[in-house]
């Protein structure tokens, strides 16, 4: 079976701390791409990243990737450190 690397490739990525008041900076990051959202039954708001697949939720501490052609996706953070490393 053919085996495949993945091809070295440099991306910007904020990660978002879960808090409240660091939304706008993520908001910024993704262009307003990012979206709260309200359960007001629950008394809950959510954070929601808008992807070229729909909009996929935000977990704290999940990382905020900017693909390679613009898309914007989240990242669990054990996946974003076993697949990036810092380029600078």
């Amino acid at each position: 079976m053919p085996k495949y690397r993945k091809k070295p490739v440099i991306v910007d990525a904020i990660q978002w701390s879960g808090r409240w008041e660091d939304v706008p900076e993520v908001k910024k990051f993704t262009e307003n791409n990012a979206v709260e959202k309200n359960d007001i039954d629950n008394k809950r708001s959510y954070l929601f990243i808008r992807t070229l697949e729909g909009e996929m939720m935000c977990s704290p501490f999940d990382y905020i990737i900017r693909g390679v052609k613009g898309e914007y996706y989240p990242c669990k953070p054990d996946i974003f450190e076993a697949t990036y490393e810092l380029a600078e």
